[in-house]
């Protein structure tokens, strides 16, 4: 049990005197930056499924 409490307030020391936390602006950005990426990677997803899905219709009157 003294290991569990020694690691709790080890843990607490780093995340309030070792650890530097981003500023408000700082954060604003970063989360403007993850939004635009995720963005884009979405519309990538979605022009790679449409695409795929016209071929394999494509395909599929070819088949049938």
């Amino acid at each position: 049990m003294n290991k569990v409490t020694a690691y709790i307030k080890e843990s607490y020391i780093e995340l309030v005197q070792k650890v530097s936390w981003p500023t408000r602006e700082e954060l604003q950005s970063s989360v403007i930056v993850v939004m635009v990426a995720t963005l884009i990677i979405a519309m990538i997803i979605f022009l790679m499924d449409t695409g795929l899905s016209a071929v394999m219709g494509l395909f599929y009157k070819m088949i049938a």
